[in-house]
């Protein structure tokens, strides 16, 4: 039901929801449990079941129970073991509050080890599969009899939603593309952005519609998921972004990055063709065709090689007759299994564009002519890659009883060298098909197979997606990296010999330093002391995927710690048991270590060994409720938005924003109040089921986009009351940036191909004035309004060339001054206009993201740098607003790892360039989408509390220490 202006919340003159923008901007449909921030929303809740004798941990926001241990009850129902799982599940409905879990719940993996059996059960709502909804009942069977001894997971029991969609699946896919495209673009407009022709970002990208998938969020939503893959136009990284669009109104309430990686600033990948497969078992199928006998010897041979740190190891080779060569396939392995082979491939001189999600042309095995393989495969990063693969089977294998990955033997492919446009590419990750190393640089680090833990973590997060299958954004996502780590990591020092007390054991990538000590270049530290729930980031799903890197030390130093006390062996044991048969796609820190705990008594740990593992979760401060508010340095005007991508504006005396209600089931309504707090705030936009966002205004009027199904519109109405009145409306483009002064409203639009213009309309017009004719040679955006003047970037041809410049137009005089530039910006970010300056943000060197901060006169004199794009303190900017006292930017400091010094935070410069620059807020996590409110004060949605919350200052914190 959606809510109407006569509700309590409208009433009571403040907005009546939770709040989120995009801070990890997925707790709010998925819950506390899967992502960074904010408990699951209430749901419509049976009443409490009756006593039960069982140890039950409750669900949150749901009448099913997160976790049921300790119990030892005869299955009713016989069959496989799915149907035996299940009619527990419907035996025992007054403590399950399922209601047919025969309908409601599919089953997706039975794994039977030993007496052992866990089955995995997806829930559906109304035929339609819930993202992250999964059951597990685990069994013991005997003599063709099961007990049931416990179950876990995530069942939703308060959907209601209506599951018929209104927005066709083409449309879902449009709007998905141009998310994806309008969130790479960061508010840059490029060189290659002119027009209808040229490099443009959604010209790379396609989008494939997936099926209807209902979000677990309050009643829940129906959303038509799109998975979107292309390239990325700024960086050439492939693109993968899962991307979930309201069913009802078509605004895309979720998206995120779907690569696993060692590192944190990822590339994006996609699950690689059927194809890849089949070339990669190339060798196994020649295997059996040369030896049909299923119990001969296998036909590898063993050859060796030498690793970066000098050890010569033994490498499991296939002899290729048609290449006459030695090659990297490792039949040895899986021979009396699947007779899948591990395979290492050179794909030295691939870009990781070429690789990720796909298979590269003309890649083969790494060879040598005598099983002995030289010094070039060992640069190549090829030994070590081959007998670390090795190493993570075997210890799967032989410690877990695990046969590969996917735990059915499954073929291993490792593909080395992969550069980023030649270049240096320090990083590694899984695609969900293949690992795929980085070449490293020359300076500082080797290729990134030359570490033990790095392949090791990678080859876990294919261990974790065919078991527990963590999404990966969030919360779950940083559970999953923690489980990445922990076990890369314990197969790495268990290798070496290293003791648990080392100093340097907790470290992840230490040993691909080619010229510094190992803490020096290391990715993380299992074991640095300081990783506690206190030191939470809350961040949005652009970076880092909701934090799955910055927080993941959190849970794995947890798990790290009760490795050191209690012992590697049974540890190893305990966290193998949480994942494959406990943990589900949903499950954040405080599931995961209610996980751990049930394992652990599985397993027959009590006494002081079980006062160990709870002892090493209660020191990083992972215990029920942990997720609490920190301490905060700003003025509170809204908290707790609950929406996605979706930002803030503020001018004469007002604030606006977009919220939603407190289970985050309705589309976002517009609020408005006033930027001192005094009054209550009010509602400015209809709830008439579309999702209205990005919010501008004047202190007069407000104006913002609408989407529904039939497109997106710009709409406005005065802030002192009146009708909602549609400016423009297009369905081939998507309105976006808008902006407000007296009677002009300007915008920008993208089409489907990424094209670009700026537009404006006065009171009365019909149809919006492109500013640069709306043709396929001249792309503009970023608008900016002041003083009867509109800024915006513009890319234009220039003999038989393309520049990126800044351009002003006088409204009432229509002339246009194009701002002189310092140099020859290959990218302009964000503009702001005032009574008295531009000033914009200027990418002309090719370098890791910095761009200038630059400023000039109206008339285009004066033209000057604020903060210079480089240089030691250069920002890594991507948003700008100012007044005439001050220009606020939100950037990052540089730095080779992810940290809160270096999340997006607000930057504030004095307009006229005196006195250096200053921190708006000294918060910890993210802060973004600010407002200049005048003077110096600034609006903003910043994630410290675990929650977004529209927050304000009215001067610089300062230095911030």
């Amino acid at each position: 039901m959606r809510r109407s202006e006569g509700t309590e919340g409208a009433r009571s003159g403040r907005p009546a929801g939770r709040g989120r923008h995009g801070i990890a901007g997925a707790a709010a449909l998925l819950g506390a449990a899967a992502l960074v921030v904010s408990a699951l929303p209430a749901q419509a809740l049976a009443a409490p079941p009756a006593p039960d004798p069982t140890g039950i941990v409750p669900g949150k926001g749901t009448s099913t129970p997160s976790l049921v241990d300790g119990i030892r009850e005869q299955a009713t129902a016989g069959g496989s073991a799915a149907d035996a799982a299940r009619g527990h599940l419907a035996a025992k409905k007054n403590r399950y509050r399922i209601a047919d879990p025969g309908r409601d719940l599919r089953p997706v993996q039975t794994v039977a080890t030993g007496g052992h059996e866990t089955v995995r059960l997806q829930q559906k709502h109304r035929g339609i599969d819930v993202l992250g909804g999964q059951y597990v009942v685990r069994m013991e069977k005997k003599d063709g009899k099961r007990v049931v001894t416990g179950t876990s997971g995530k069942y939703f029991t308060g959907l209601t939603a209506d599951t018929t969609p209104q927005v066709a699946e083409d449309t879902a896919v449009r709007r998905a593309v141009t998310a994806t495209a309008q969130r790479l673009a960061h508010g840059r407009l490029a060189k290659g952005d002119k027009g209808a022709k040229g490099d443009k970002a959604a010209a790379k990208l396609t989008g494939t519609a997936r099926g209807l998938v209902v979000l677990p969020r309050g009643a829940g939503v129906l959303t038509h998921h799109v998975t979107v893959r292309g390239t990325d136009p700024a960086t050439g990284a492939p693109v993968l972004h899962e991307v979930y669009v309201d069913a009802k109104a078509g605004y895309p309430v979720l998206q995120y990055s779907g690569i696993k990686t060692f590192g944190g600033a990822t590339p994006q990948s996609a699950p690689a063709p059927k194809a890849a497969a089949a070339t990669t078992a190339k060798a196994a199928t020649t295997a059996k065709a040369a030896d049909g006998d299923a119990g001969a010897r296998h036909p590898g041979v063993a050859g060796s090689g030498v690793k970066y740190d000098g050890t010569t190891v033994e490498l499991g080779l296939f002899f290729d007759t048609a290449r006459g060569e030695y090659v990297m396939t490792d039949h040895s392995r899986m021979w009396d299994t699947s007779k899948n082979v591990l395979s290492t491939w050179d794909a030295r001189g691939k870009d990781v564009s070429e690789v990720s999600g796909r298979w590269p042309d003309g890649i083969k095995e790494f060879g040598s002519p005598t099983p002995g393989f030289g010094k070039d495969a060992t640069e190549a990063g090829a030994v070590d890659a081959h007998w670390a693969a090795g190493k993570v089977y075997d210890y799967y294998r032989k410690v877990h009883g695990r046969d590969g990955l996917d735990g059915r033997g499954s073929t291993v492919n490792s593909l080395v060298g992969v550069t980023l446009f030649g270049g240096p590419y320090v990083n590694a990750f899984w695609d969900g098909e293949k690992m795929v190393y980085g070449a490293g640089d020359e300076k500082h680090y080797r290729t990134l197979s030359a570490d033990l833990d790095v392949v090791g973590h990678e080859m876990t997060h294919g261990v974790v997606e065919h078991s527990a299958n963590l999404v990966y954004a969030g919360q779950s996502g940083a559970l999953n990296e923690a489980l990445a780590d922990y076990f890369g990591n314990a197969i790495a020092v268990d290798a070496a010999g290293i003791r648990m007390d080392d100093p340097d054991a907790g470290l992840m990538g230490g040993n691909l330093c080619r010229d510094k000590a190992p803490r020096q270049c290391a990715f993380r530290d299992l074991n640095d002391g300081a990783s506690t729930s206190k030191n939470f980031l809350g961040v949005a799903f652009g970076t880092d995927n909701g934090g799955v890197h910055l927080n993941s030390t959190i849970f794995s130093g947890a798990l790290w710690d009760m490795r050191e006390d209690l012992g590697r062996t049974l540890a190893d044991k305990i966290v193998y048991k949480a994942l494959t048969e406990y943990m589900t796609p949903l499950d954040g820190f405080t599931e995961g270590r209610e996980a751990v705990l049930a394992a652990a008594r599985a397993l027959g740990v009590q006494g002081k060994d079980m006062n160990t593992v709870k002892r090493s979760f209660n020191a990083h401060g992972i215990v029920p409720n942990w997720e609490q508010a920190l301490g905060v340095d700003t003025d509170v005007l809204s908290a707790k938005l609950n929406t996605a991508d979706s930002g803030t504006g503020a001018g004469g005396g007002w604030w606006v924003t977009s919220r939603s209600n407190d289970d985050g089931t309705e589309a976002y309504s517009v609020w408005a109040g006033r930027t001192d707090g005094s009054g209550s705030a009010k509602l400015v936009s209809p709830n008439d089921g579309r999702y209205h966002a990005n919010p501008a205004t004047d202190g007069k009027t407000v104006v913002w986009t609408a989407y529904s199904p039939a497109g997106v519109e710009v709409l406005s109405r005065p802030l002192a009351g009146g009708p909602t009145k549609k400016l423009y409306g297009n369905p081939d483009v998507t309105p976006a940036g808008v902006r407000v002064e007296g009677n002009v409203v300007a915008f920008e639009t993208m089409d489907v191909f990424g094209a670009r213009h700026v537009g404006y309309l006065r009171t009365g017009d019909k149809q919006p004035t492109w500013v640069d004719g709306g043709g396929t040679d001249v792309g503009t955006a970023s608008p900016s309004l002041s003083h009867g003047r509109l800024a915006y970037a513009k890319v234009y041809p220039d003999g038989d060339t393309y520049r990126s410049g800044v351009e002003v137009l006088d409204l009432a005089s229509g002339t246009r001054t194009l701002m002189k530039q310092l140099g020859t910006p290959e990218a302009i970010g964000r503009t702001a206009i005032t009574g008295k300056h531009v000033f914009w943000l200027a990418d002309e060197v090719v370098d890791q993201g910095q761009v200038a901060v630059r400023r000039a006169n109206l008339d285009g004199t004066g033209t000057v740098d604020l903060s210079p794009e480089q240089g030691e303190n250069a920002l890594h900017a991507s948003d700008l607003t100012a007044s005439d006292d001050a220009v606020t930017v939100t950037a990052e400091l540089p730095d080779s790892a992810y940290r809160n010094e270096t999340l997006a935070k607000l930057w504030q410069f004095a307009a006229d360039g005196s006195g250096g620059r200053a921190r708006v807020s000294c918060n910890r996590g993210e802060q973004v989408a600010p407002a200049a409110a005048g003077g110096r004060q600034v609006v903003w949605i910043d994630g410290t509390t675990g929650t977004t919350d529209l927050v304000t200052r009215t001067r610089p914190a300062g230095r911030c220490g």
